[in-house]
């Protein structure tokens, strides 16, 4: 009686949820983009440090569609989006579930300021499809949704909010401490906020910025003070991601964390890829913007506890 209780007090949650899945379908389709489909088990997933794959029957459950995504746009397809769910270890608490509902979108002949303009697109589209306007009420803060959102490079970030440079966090290894606990919180408060142009160590994915290439061409989109979206344009260099990915593979195993096989048919698929951009946004937590809940728990029927 209890579990039926609890499922029972979702119910509003679970339509709004329904709602933002139709709405998000309906934006991309109007926008020529195919919806796509790519497995979840995979041979070899991209190594990322801070990113724990699940293994399952000796392959791995993806963490992200991304690889399969991509080969795609390489072979000639031009605007692709889907939503699926996505796995990954060592994931949990008020906004994080070690299975999860992403929605992922890429285009080819763009770059990541492009997507800025269509993730402000798509959030006033679901803001009006669901009755809010331009602006969002959160925990009784206002967002306001009126374009254009607020743009802060990552340097002028910690410069402003965590009293310390980037390279002075890289270098005493703060950086993850610094983001989440200073940048963070400050961010997205009054209007969505992108926070870009990220250190190269930290786009392992991502092309440099040709103005400047000790970063990489890397956004995040923040409403509240949550990390929305990660996006970014794509690195088409077949080599140099080779190189990255030896260099993620190292300090992986330098860390005692299990090794990856390398994703050679993603690595070979880039030599057919043209410029182009994707962007990976947090579905659940989308929901949870939009519900007005403070726990990712209360946006999905059943949270891993109570299975």
């Amino acid at each position: 009686m209890v579990d039926s209780w609890s499922l029972a007090k979702k119910q509003r949650a679970l339509e709004l949820r329904a709602r933002i899945l139709q709405e998000l379908r309906n934006f991309f389709i109007a926008r020529g983009y195919l919806e796509i489909e790519t497995p979840c088990l995979i041979p070899a997933p991209a190594p990322e440090f801070h990113i724990d794959t699940m293994v399952c029957h000796g392959w791995f459950l993806h963490p992200s569609p991304e690889l399969c995504m991509k080969r795609l746009l390489a072979a000639g397809y031009d605007k692709i989006f889907q939503i699926c769910r996505c796995f990954r270890q060592h994931e949990r608490g008020a906004r994080h579930l070690p299975e999860f509902t992403m929605l992922e979108w890429y285009r080819r002949d763009a770059d990541y300021r492009e997507l800025m303009e269509e993730c402000e697109d798509l959030i006033l589209h679901l803001a009006a499809a669901l009755d809010h306007g331009n602006a969002i009420c959160y925990q009784g803060q206002i967002i306001h949704l009126q374009k254009p959102w607020e743009r802060i490079t990552v340097h002028a970030a910690f410069e402003k909010y965590a009293a310390l440079s980037v390279e002075e966090a890289l270098v005493g290894d703060c950086f993850d401490e610094g983001l989440t606990a200073r940048v963070e919180p400050n961010l997205g408060k009054e209007q969505p906020t992108f926070l870009y142009d990220y250190p190269l160590a930290l786009g392992s994915l991502a092309r440099a910025k040709k103005e400047d290439a000790s970063v990489v061409e890397r956004f995040e989109l923040y409403m509240a003070g949550m990390e929305l979206a990660n996006a970014f344009t794509e690195l088409t260099d077949a080599e140099e991601q080779r190189r990255r990915f030896v260099k993620e593979e190292d300090k992986r195993r330098r860390a005692g964390k299990p090794p990856y096989p390398v994703p050679e048919p993603f690595l070979e698929s880039l030599q057919g890829l043209e410029e182009s951009a994707g962007i990976a946004l947090g579905l659940d937590r989308l929901v949870m913007i939009f519900a007005d809940v403070l726990h990712i728990d209360d946006v999905v029927a059943f949270p891993p506890e109570t299975l």
